[in-house]
């Protein structure tokens, strides 16, 4: 589980295939490599994944190829920054919103404009993730905790402060740019219990 505060912007060291289907990823980092063990999970651009190697200044993990044709990774190359955060302990504190790192689909950024303090971006998604979105609900765009502040049809809006343009790589994203949609996970299970509610009165 995370929260899509972002604590630092890796950078992709190396990508490896490892075999037909799967690639090894080494990001390098620092703040995310204190107390790291092998197994943990991390937010990588919003989609868990599990360290399987880690040294002082970088670590690995195993991607298959579904996820990455699924997702932006796909358009990840060597130099790349990366967004990152470290699975939410219990004790911490939470300060966005529940994100569990399971990817809905891409979303395409359409319109980025700075205005006075903030900086808009229209990004389009896939017609069947528009359930989903309410004025003022929670989205994760690239893993980051973010409100939505417009809809029309399968566009929405958000607003990046200038601390969340400087200290993610949305801020580096530009029209025609690729990002991981999550949508907000308490109306993932709020649409499901009406479905299943619906499927039981129809039977």
């Amino acid at each position: 589980m995370f929260t899509g505060i972002i604590e630092e912007k890796g950078k992709i060291k190396q990508l490896k295939r490892v075999s037909e289907q799967s690639i090894e990823l080494t990001i390098g980092s620092s703040k995310v490599l204190q107390d790291m063990h092998i197994g943990d999970s991390i937010s990588v651009n919003g989609i868990c994944l599990t360290v399987t190697d880690f040294s002082d200044d970088t670590f690995q993990m195993d991607v298959i190829l579904e996820t990455i044709n699924a997702t932006s990774l796909s358009m990840l190359k060597e130099g790349s920054n990366v967004n990152l955060e470290r699975s939410m302990p219990v004790n911490g504190r939470f300060g966005g919103h529940f994100v569990s790192g399971h990817v809905d689909g891409t979303g395409t950024i359409i319109r980025k404009e700075k205005q006075e303090n903030a900086t808009y971006y229209d990004i389009e998604i896939p017609e069947e993730l528009t359930i989903y979105l309410m004025m003022k609900g929670s989205i994760a765009v690239d893993g980051v905790s973010l409100t939505i502040f417009g809809i029309s049809g399968n566009v929405f809006t958000i607003s990046l402060i200038p601390h969340t343009v400087s200290e993610t790589i949305i801020g580096d994203k530009s029209e025609r740019d690729i990002v991981n949609i999550e949508c907000d996970m308490l109306a993932k299970h709020v649409k499901n219990m009406l479905s299943q509610q619906q499927v039981h009165q129809d039977s």
